[in-house]
């Protein structure tokens, strides 16, 4: 079968490496408020950022769950009929960027389970490094599973215990067996749910509202859903939500914190709090430091758009030189070439991104991304810099070098595709064709971040894993064979 040329990937790809997406889940407690769906749309539209393979809705009616999931954006996937029909007094959402499991709206989530006792619908992001192990345990006793996703194995191992438990009970037994990185939003009988994983790798936090309580991947859509933020979840925490109360379960303690540092590098929005930073300030300071620890002369600083912005104010602040913008992007490209020729191929990356020419022609540039991992990217966005007439181009990057695979929920390829693995600092300046190329340390993306150093997981840039892994993930990030896109 000949393969289908997949432009969206492709461009995601291109987009200076940006592969760094997951999942983001919501869910809303509000007994008695009309349209308690088109409330967890809105947050996940708030949410999008952090997956744009599927969407997915359930709602809890007296117990009763009707859920509806599809491939494609929040705004492609639901329509007022269908948020209509879920009507119910809890509800969770789901966006999904797959790291694990075929991208198929069969693992779409929520997933929904029925068990002997009623159902139960269950959102997570993160990722199990044991996912094969159990999968494989399971099947031979028996157990049939409808997906390639690890979160199924969740949601089986709790359907199982809460014949003879509590939803509590059985969701504290299935995490005593699972490893790994989730934030989960789970829904069964009449509570919610919320849950962080030991290590805290994953963010959760909690809202207030007038009618109830939120519980989301950021604190961003707050706002936008008339919440007060409260908290985060604590890391091996469990929040009940029942009888309009809010009730903690510590199910697991002495774990070292390891929150994800790429959530404040890329991932998290900048209008969102973790764990008590705001993700503005860490990228901000992230770029005061890079414009210490790399300085450089030159006439104007520009930003890889959208994620490189803040990181570039802060190097210009810091350094004195002017912002200005030197990159413009077309945010609307990647959802209609399915199948381009060849000349559109070779234009991906002219389509994503523009160069201002009268703002960089004759100046030095410095140019500044928060990440490059493949490497494919930089070096096209160079070259149209000094086609323009860029005089210089100093490449500034706002993280480390990331020289080690994700194994705990982020789509990063595996080592031997990242450039820094393979290639020293100036292996890659001459690949690229920049003037001088620098990165910010791992010392000062800790300092930028400010939360302690042992508080996070800086594992993509030295390897050190917040938890053994097993031997097989080290060849394979996923319980299933490496995902093919036709």
């Amino acid at each position: 079968m000949q393969r289908q040329y997949d432009f969206n990937k492709e461009l995601r790809e291109l987009e200076e490496d940006k592969v760094f997406d997951e999942c983001g889940v919501v869910g809303v407690y509000a007994p008695g408020k009309p349209d308690i769906a088109r409330s967890v749309y809105y947050g996940l539209h708030s949410l999008q950022h952090r997956g744009q393979e599927s969407a997915g809705i359930a709602s809890n009616k007296g117990g009763k769950i009707q859920y509806y999931k599809e491939m494609g954006l929040v705004q492609e996937v639901f329509n007022d009929e269908i948020i209509e029909r879920l009507q119910g007094d809890i509800s969770i959402g789901h966006v999904r960027y797959s790291t694990c499991g075929e991208s198929h709206a069969v693992n779409a989530m929520p997933l929904v389970v029925y068990h002997k006792g009623g159902s139960l619908a269950l959102a997570h992001n993160g990722n199990l490094v044991n996912a094969m192990l159990l999968r494989e345990e399971m099947q031979d006793r028996g157990v049939i599973f409808q997906t390639s996703i690890d979160s199924e194995i969740i949601a089986a191992l709790i359907a199982r215990y809460i014949r003879d438990n509590s939803i509590e009970d059985s969701i504290v037994k299935t995490l005593e067996q699972v490893k790994g990185a989730y934030a989960l939003v789970i829904t069964s009988g009449d509570k919610l749910i919320g849950v962080r994983d030991p290590n805290g790798i994953r963010p959760l936090c909690i809202g207030k509202t007038r009618e109830g309580y939120i519980l989301s991947s950021e604190s961003c859509i707050f706002p936008l859903l008339g919440a007060t933020f409260l908290r985060d979840v604590e890391p091996g925490e469990m929040i009940i939500i029942e009888d309009g109360e809010l009730k903690s379960i510590r199910f697991q303690k002495g774990q070292k914190k390891a929150i994800c540092a790429f959530e404040y590098v890329y991932l998290a929005r900048p209008d969102s709090d973790m764990d008590g930073k705001s993700v503005y300030m860490a990228r901000s300071q992230a770029g005061r430091i890079l414009a210490k620890e790399h300085p450089v002369e030159a006439d104007m600083v520009i930003a890889v758009p959208d994620s490189g912005t803040v990181a570039a104010i802060g190097y210009a602040e810091a350094s004195g030189i002017p912002f200005g913008e030197g990159l413009i992007k077309n945010r609307y490209v990647g959802r209609t070439f399915i199948q381009p020729d060849q000349r559109m191929r070779e234009l991906s990356v002219r389509l994503k991104l523009n160069v201002l020419k009268d703002s960089v022609k004759g100046k030095r540039i410095i140019m500044v991304d928060d990440s490059i991992v493949r490497g494919t990217t930089s070096g096209k966005i160079v070259t149209m810099l000094k086609d323009a007439g860029a005089k210089e181009v100093h490449v500034r990057v706002s993280s480390p070098p990331v020289t080690h695979s994700c194994h705990f929920g982020i789509d990063t390829p595996n080592s031997d595709k990242l450039v820094a693995s393979r290639h020293t600092v100036e292996e890659i300046r001459q690949m690229i064709g920049a003037d001088s190329l620098g990165y910010l340390s791992i010392e000062g993306l800790l300092e930028a971040i400010g939360i302690g150093k042992e508080k996070i997981c800086v594992a993509c840039f030295n390897g050190n894993y917040p938890m053994p892994l097993p031997d097989e993930i080290a060849k394979d990030k996923c319980m299933t064979e490496e995902r093919e896109d036709y």
